[in-house]
């Protein structure tokens, strides 16, 4: 039975095996693959900038909408074929910074230049690239990203012994009869020579003609300088000629020993993406090998040739991608070679000058390239590198997911609280906050703005949260230039994301929280704990010895206090809602009627009721009773008018999209849940005191409808917001502790 099941197997796994193999063309003859060329032209002409570009494209984009503006997203940096694992957060300013500079290169006909990102240690630097390369690695597996190379087949000098043809049929009979000697089995082939460069097939026709056939079969297709004057590397190009002379000039006889491969780009195998290390001195080398007797068997008009292998980085890297990582380093005299490689497409060895089509893309931190800057020789550089500044993130979201992430994989089979994530995600983003630059303002909004502290600046930044306190015109005005202020800094040496907590120390923190044993599960408390003993290091992190800045900016331990503050007000509102408090939703309800109603009454039309179904007035009274809790000052009218302008701005820069209510009106919103807090605190504070016993152990003590009440209460912690019975008791107690004493 075991046997016959083996069997079974194998033979299933053999014919998907072959039916990949055949499916996916992995080995053609020289006329199969110009008739792959003639079909999909604009697929096997593109040099390896248009192939990256095409990658780019082919997962798709979305526009992404961020406080400060719209931008595009590369779904790319999503990491799709692993289901988001090791996804890019944020930086869709690098994805469309380096697809532009892609672009221009498509446009030049070749990489004339390094890509050379550049940000503090943990930006995410190296997290771009690797997801680059692995969409590399996954497009190649795709129909849309077949990549080909050739190799050279030598066949045995007899006849064979029937059933090897052209494209492996036909009747069979001498091999001078042959048409191609890609499909010759292995027992009929005395030699074969790969291309470790992986030549393009297509640079076996001769330049004149190549442009020529382009051109007819691909019109205007923007041919890359590979293909249009690239040549043979001196390996093939000896073969190519010694086989020309042989023949007496039959260029198809020379065709019949091409076999044309598919390959696809692998990091591992370091074929089209390939990673230098710091360490790393030599990108390539050369080794001739006529002498090698795996080659004895070579026709006796190659056997007298010189014939050299080439390895190394940039070798391996051809028709793909290279990556420096932590390019400057290395020692300035190791990529010197990168002046004219870069420049000429070409690496210049002891005997030989190598052609490629590989792009170049390197990564350092910020005070090495300040300390290049410095040196004689960066005049050189600088027109060969295209700098593209990676930041930390500043949206508490991208951060939050980041951590979320790090702390799943940390925690194993422990819960994670929730605002785990989130408490170490605010601290790290307030931490690289930099206090604006009020000259760059209006007079009207330069007092706001200079204002604002770490934690207002995040919140704008990530959600549009608006200072509580600003009058309507105000809060319109600093809505306008949240776009100013996030690009203020651009053009400064310090710009705001490239001092403060890098995730590779608040990572530090992540572990060590979840592997205190304090609790049963991974807290927010111990996160907060853990990141006040980060802040005693000031020996150790350069960003805690900033000075500390009016508005509390860069003073670190008390942004702690601030995280926390922050994490018992999100506490707050679940329980609040838990013990049957109103909800959230509940304040957006009352505010979208009393915008509705608003929006009726100024233009003196009825409104339907909508228990009665009549058509009444609008309700006077309940708008006047909102206005009131809000705190509005000044003539109602004129309040009423400069709501419905902000519906009127917010539409016209969302065109098609229906108003979002929760976020035209955040602030007011807010104010709303506050007065209804401040009404309700005594309720609020007994209903929190039941929850507390019950989850304590002391339900006895509490009358049926209040048990009640606080079984529910728990059952929405859990359900709804991720709760434990454990983690509930613990952060309810200390938010109980803090705000419910009395």
């Amino acid at each position: 039975m075991g046997t016959e099941l083996v069997k079974d197997l194998l033979s299933e796994l053999g014919t998907a095996v072959r039916d990949d193999f055949t499916r996916n063309r992995r080995v053609l003859s020289f006329a199969e693959y110009l008739s792959l060329v003639v079909a999909e032209p604009g697929r096997q002409l593109r040099s390896s900038t248009q192939y990256i570009t095409d990658c780019f494209e082919h997962y798709g984009t979305s526009q992404v909408t961020y406080p400060w503006g719209e931008v595009r997203r590369f779904h790319l940096f999503d990491a799709p074929w692993a289901g988001g694992e090791d996804k890019l957060f944020g930086q869709e300013h690098v994805q469309n910074a380096v697809y532009r500079t892609l672009r221009s290169f498509v446009q030049d006909g070749r990489p004339n230049k390094l890509i050379l990102l550049h940000g503090p240690n943990g930006s995410a630097k190296s997290t771009f690239i690797r997801c680059l390369g692995r969409g590399l690695e996954n497009y190649s597996t795709l129909d849309e990203g077949a990549l080909y190379r050739f190799s050279w087949i030598f066949p045995a000098q007899k006849t064979t012994k029937g059933g090897i043809g052209f494209g492996g049929g036909g009747a069979g009979g001498p091999l001078e009869a042959m048409e191609s000697f890609a499909y010759l089995p292995d027992d009929v082939i005395e030699a074969r020579v790969r291309d470790e460069l992986r030549d393009h097939p297509l640079l076996l026709i001769p330049a004149e003609q190549r442009l020529a056939l382009a051109t007819k079969i691909a019109g205007n297709f923007q041919l890359g300088d590979y293909l249009r004057g690239g040549s043979l590397s001196p390996k093939n190009r000896a073969i190519y000629d010694a086989l020309l002379a042989s023949y007496g000039g039959d260029y198809l006889q020379v065709l019949r020993h091409v076999r044309v491969e598919r390959f696809e780009i692998s990091h591992r195998y370091r074929e089209g993406w390939v990673t230098v290390e710091p360490q790393l001195s030599v990108d390539a080398s050369e080794r001739q090998i006529t002498g090698d007797r795996s080659l004895g068997a070579l026709p006796p008009s190659l056997q007298t040739v010189a014939l050299i292998e080439y390895g190394g980085e940039v070798v391996g890297a051809n028709r793909g991608i290279i990556e420096y990582d932590d390019l400057l380093k290395r020692p300035l005299e190791h990529y010197k070679y990168l002046l004219t490689t870069v420049e000429r497409a070409a690496l210049s060895l002891q005997t030989s000058t190598l052609f490629l089509d590989v792009t170049f893309v390197g990564s350092c931190n910020d005070i090495h390239l300040s300390a290049f800057r410095e040196i004689p020789d960066f005049q050189s550089f600088k027109g060969r590198i295209e700098l593209v500044r990676v930041p930390f993130i500043l949206d508490i979201r991208h951060e939050q997911a980041l951590y979320g992430e790090r702390l799943r994989e940390a925690a194993g089979t422990r819960h994670v609280a929730p605002h785990t994530a989130y408490v170490a995600a605010l601290w790290a983003v307030m931490s690289r906050m930099r206090k604006p630059q009020v000259e760059r303002y209006p007079a009207s909004l330069a007092d706001v703005i200079g204002k604002l502290s770490p934690l207002e600046k995040a919140e704008l930044y990530s959600y549009g949260t608006l200072p509580g306190d600003l009058t309507p015109d105000r809060a319109k005005e600093l809505t306008a230039h949240i776009k100013d202020l996030w690009h203020e800094s651009d053009t400064y040496p310090i710009y705001e994301g490239r001092v403060g907590a890098s995730p590779r120390e608040m990572q530090g923190v992540l572990l060590a929280a979840a592997g205190s044993t304090r609790y049963e599960y991974v807290s927010p408390l111990v996160v907060l704990e853990e990141i006040a003993e980060l802040c005693k290091q000031t020996s150790l992190y350069e960003f805690l010895r900033q000075d500390t800045q009016p508005g509390g900016f860069h003073d670190h331990k008390k942004l702690v206090d601030v995280a926390k503050a922050r994490l018992f007000d999100a506490i707050d509102d679940e329980v609040r809602a838990a013990v049957g408090m109103i909800e959230e939703s509940e304040y957006q309800r009352v505010f979208e009627r009393y915008i509705n109603h608003v929006m009726h009454a100024l233009k003196k039309e009825k409104v339907r009721n909508p228990q009665t179904g009549r058509m009444d007035d609008p309700d006077e009274g309940m708008m006047q009773e909102v206005e009131k809790t809000l705190e509005i000052a000044g003539k109602p009218e004129e309040f009423r008018q400069s709501l419905i302008a902000k519906i009127g701005a917010w539409s016209l820069d969302h065109r098609g999209q229906k108003p979002v209510i929760s976020e035209i009106f955040a602030e007011h919103l807010r104010r709303l849940r506050d007065a209804y807090y401040e009404k309700h605190k005594k309720t609020i504070g007994k209903n929190v005191s039941d929850l507390m016993k019950y989850l304590a152990g002391y339900e006895s003590n509490l009358a049926a409808v209040d048990k009640e009440r606080a079984e529910t209460g728990l059952k929405t912690l859990i359900e709804k917001h991720g709760y434990t019975k454990e983690s509930a008791r613990d952060l309810v107690g200390a938010l109980a502790s803090m705000r419910y004493r009395s």
